[in-house]
């Protein structure tokens, strides 16, 4: 059921409108959002849409395509479900890592299921985004919600939902945010309103998407620019592995990273990792435990990675970034020991059977690798790959190709 017929279901009308966001890919940068460095995604054509129209009480319900039962509530209960009182203002460099635990006084969650926190979040974030006395005088609003965004692969499918209700409500609601304000209310909606904190790439990846091209963006000042991919006129497909290991963004092992990465920059004096160049690394070997030394290389040399694959994909085109996402997997696999076997058995015989270079994507333990692949071997890379899991016991990988895509939109 999508979501048009959804909300028709639920209210018995039609809705104003459907709008629409992407999930994203990674090409490469991961781990480096939240210490303020260099990321590279892009748009998927997998999306996530709202169906959306105005009440005439101040309410708000959201349903949703993978939940039994709608949610509803004030909009003025809101504030009592997500209390302004979680955590210092960030700055735009001060994004939030990905899936940490967390401590005593910050998010603990929402008294609503876990899915309908998504929205009403960013219901909440766009109130307070805008003055107060307007805020507490907008409208109520039915929301109802389908994917096709796969859900715990390291594709965003939470982002997606963010952009697709936060466009709906800025047209509605004539709140006139441009994108990055979008994408800071999904960011702030997932930090505060559902408790992860993640970092503000995949709202930023979901909200500023474009065909045939990746947004580099610098995760410091949130300066973006587009970088064409130029893998269609290449002949080239980005295959996505989906290993059906679902990863958690409550997962300790993020916060120990994080930790790590911060105190690697507090021996070395500087602000964030971001500071820090590969001309540094045998200095920090000498401050660091091996652990930790581990773990700011990856970031360091991580970021190079993402300057350099811009510049590659300027100069020379997409076939020569290949090396460079295979360099990116094996940081993350020994450096940031974030990968697991099914990722390692992706990327390993994915390259074995041609691809140009291959990597886990997202935040790690779980979810999907990436292979870049000529458009005339993606079965025979799919079959590789497929027997390789069959041959180690792993459940079936989902398998299938992404094209840098647009961003949000209104489809209706």
């Amino acid at each position: 059921m999508n979501a048009e017929n959804l909300f028709r279901r639920i209210t018995g009308r039609a809705p104003a409108g459907v709008w629409s966001a992407p999930g994203r890919v990674n090409l490469i940068g991961e781990h480096t959002d939240y210490n303020e460095g260099f990321v590279l995604p892009f748009a998927i054509p997998h999306r996530t849409s709202a169906a959306v129209r105005m009440r005439e009480d101040g309410r708000i319900r959201v349903a949703s395509t993978f939940a039994a039962e709608p949610v509803e509530v004030g909009l003025d209960e809101l504030d009592a479900l997500f209390p302004v009182t979680l955590r210092r203002a960030q700055g735009p460099g001060e994004a939030q890592g990905p899936g940490e635990a967390q401590g005593p006084g910050e998010a603990q969650g929402p008294a609503v299921p876990a899915w309908a926190a998504y929205p009403l979040g960013v219901a909440w974030a766009l109130r307070h985004a805008v003055d107060a006395r307007a805020g507490s005088a907008l409208p109520g609003v039915d929301i109802a919600i389908s994917s096709d965004v796969p859900v715990g692969a390291g594709l965003s499918s939470s982002a997606a939902i963010e952009g697709a209700v936060a466009v709906a409500l800025n047209e509605l609601w004539a709140l006139r945010l441009d994108p990055v304000a979008l994408a800071r209310a999904g960011r702030r909606a997932e930090n505060e309103a559902v408790g992860a904190p993640t970092g503000i790439m995949d709202q930023m990846a979901s909200m500023l998407g474009r065909a045939d091209a990746a947004t580099f963006l610098d995760c410091r000042t949130l300066e973006t620019r587009s970088i064409p991919t130029g893998f269609d006129a290449e002949g080239l497909e980005v295959l996505v592995i989906d290993t059906r290991v679902t990863h958690s963004h409550s997962s300790g092992g993020y916060r120990e990273r994080r930790e790590a990465c911060e105190r690697g920059a507090a021996l070395l004096g500087i602000r964030s990792l971001r500071d820090a160049t590969v001309d540094d690394l045998p200095r920090a070997a000498e401050l660091m435990d091996d652990v930790t030394f581990r773990r700011v290389r990856h970031v360091v040399t991580e970021n190079q990675r993402v300057l350099d694959t811009v510049a590659a994909l300027r100069t020379h085109g997409p076939r020569a970034i290949g090396d460079l996402l295979t360099a990116s997997h094996a940081s993350m696999r020994d450096d940031f020991e974030i990968s697991v076997p099914e990722l390692d058995t992706a990327v390993e015989s994915a390259l074995a059977a041609g691809a140009l270079g291959a990597r886990m994507t997202g935040g790690g333990f779980g979810g999907a690798a990436i292979a870049l692949v000529e458009r005339d071997a993606v079965e025979r890379v799919t079959d590789a790959v497929a027997a390789a899991f069959a041959a180690s016991g792993f459940t079936a990988p989902h398998q299938f190709t992404v094209a840098p895509s647009e961003g949000p939109r209104r489809d209706i």
